[in-house]
């Protein structure tokens, strides 16, 4: 589940020799060896990250499906209705108004400093919304970190303790809660067996759909490129 890239089509074939990637507009194409393990393709993956990162956003901009203008609206997760983005000079880098639903954000690195928002929102509420799903889930954790890693959207430790990436702050909620669920279903299930799915579903019926809009939702560029 990576944030900034297209889905990676994964294709196992009997003559193939070595992994070979194959970055396209719409996807992403590994050629695995049968005989290469789960692992051996997982630690190709992550050494390759920024090559595909770099190629896939080139291509993007080459195509111009890139619309680098910034929003004038920020949807978040929690929100029932849309921030108001205001780009103005401030000292401050951003300044919320949320009894007027507006996001005031300092033109001198708009970007940067609209991330820096999402990142704070972020640290604030997910642990708050990961505490709430897991009342209403029974399912246990010990603690919540908010972080930006690049190739996940969550994950949970031997000691359940649970990591959130800030971006899910983005998505709409049955998207935040998803992969919430999935998160304390590894407190159950540490493993991706058939039993931990069960527990998902379990939890939110329609996860297959919510895991397909995760993985095919790209992120907009002021959130990858800063």
């Amino acid at each position: 589940m990576t944030p900034n890239l297209p889905e990676i089509q994964i294709t196992r074939k009997l003559r193939a020799t070595r992994l070979r990637l194959r970055v396209e507009p719409a996807q992403i194409k590994l050629t695995v060896p049968q005989f290469c393990t789960q692992r051996q393709v997982q630690e190709f993956l992550k050494q390759s990250e920024q090559w595909m990162i770099d190629t896939w956003q080139k291509q993007q901009e080459k195509a111009g499906q890139i619309d680098k203008s910034l929003p004038n609206e920020l949807k978040l997760f929690n929100l029932e209705q849309p921030l108001k983005v205001i780009y103005k000079t401030q000292k401050n880098s951003f300044i919320l108004d949320e009894q007027n639903h507006q996001l005031y954000i300092s033109d001198r690195q708009p970007e940067q400093y609209l991330k820096s928002f999402v990142i704070a929102y972020a640290k604030k509420y997910l642990p708050i919304y990961l505490k709430q799903v897991s009342g209403e889930t029974g399912l246990r954790f010990n603690q919540c970190a908010v972080r930006q890693p690049k190739t996940r959207w969550g994950s949970c430790s031997a000691k359940h303790d649970i990591m959130l990436n800030s971006g899910l702050v983005l998505f709409p909620l049955e998207i935040a809660r998803y992969v919430a669920v999935h998160e304390l279903a590894h407190t159950k299930h540490f493993d991706h067996s058939l039993n931990f799915w069960v527990e998902v579903e379990k939890h939110d019926v329609n996860f297959q759909l919510h895991r397909k809009t995760l993985k095919n939702s790209p992120m907009p560029w002021w959130w990858t490129n800063v």
